[in-house]
């Protein structure tokens, strides 16, 4: 994974930057470059001949840093092409926003000159922490801000972020998103079964179809993909936002989304 220069102090964190599976691949893609030299393609059943073998293992024993440098060239190509990769998405989700909504719940206007995404996950106490100044932004600029909500539940330290995105995906189902999202962050320290049904319960929705989607396929389908949006744009933490192209995490304060807003105009 890519380290992102914007992931802010505010954020929680679900991985190490610095991932050994990354030196093991640029590890194997060495010896992948070291055993195909031969002119004559090697078939995978093909046995590695002991002499050559020996001579290369000779040469990584006497020159260790031949390993070192093609891992770390092998991780900077691997940095880069990523970096690549994420700025023309960025890119994208600025001068095409409306693909990148889809059907997410979206809070002021419909289609407004900024949009800003925002990553979220319901356990997460700083993403919380900042929905109040993300009401205010929204609530001051309601005929020119966006705001758009999208799953990421980290899933490896917050065992119910998952169930929770998807019992808010069901309540979006009968139009009932953004009071149940206010619902779970206010309750995020317990949330379980009983809770998503109570919340429903509480909101009038309708239970029956309540439980059927959040259970269904399709729950667990738009939370993925929210997800992969995520994954692709490197976001390892939450809250992580996304507005007229910039990426920035972490509690951020009204003046700064003011500031960020101006900065794209």
């Amino acid at each position: 994974m890519v380290k992102n220069s914007w992931l802010g102090k505010n954020s929680w964190v679900k991985k190490n930057w610095v991932s050994r599976k990354t030196a093991i691949a640029g590890l194997l893609a060495v010896c992948i470059a070291l055993f195909s030299c031969s002119k004559v393609p090697v078939q995978a059943e093909t046995k590695i001949d002991p002499q050559f073998e020996q001579q290369v293992l000779e040469v990584l024993r006497k020159h260790p840093e031949v390993i070192l440098e093609s891992v770390r060239k092998y991780q900077q190509d691997q940095a880069k092409q990523a970096q690549q990769a994420q700025q023309a998405l960025l890119d994208q989700l600025k001068t095409n926003p409306k693909a990148a909504i889809g059907s997410s719940p979206t809070l002021g206007a419909p289609l407004g000159k900024v949009v800003l995404f925002e990553f979220s996950d319901f356990q997460c106490p700083y993403c919380a922490g900042v929905i109040p100044t993300l009401k205010e932004f929204v609530k001051k600029y309601p005929d020119k801000v966006t705001l758009v909500y999208k799953h990421f539940p980290l899933s490896s330290i917050h065992l119910e972020a998952v169930n929770a995105a998807k019992a808010a995906w069901a309540a979006q189902q009968q139009g009932k998103f953004w009071e149940y999202h206010d619902a779970l962050f206010a309750q995020q320290k317990s949330l379980n079964s009983a809770t998503y049904s109570a919340i429903a319960t509480s909101l009038k929705l309708d239970l029956a179809k309540f439980e059927r989607d959040r259970t269904s396929a399709a729950a667990a389908a738009a939370v993925a993909k929210d997800q992969a949006l995520g994954d692709q744009l490197g976001i390892d933490g939450t809250p992580f936002f996304i507005m007229n192209g910039q990426a920035f995490s972490g509690g951020v304060p009204l003046a700064e989304l003011e500031k960020r807003m101006n900065q794209g105009q």
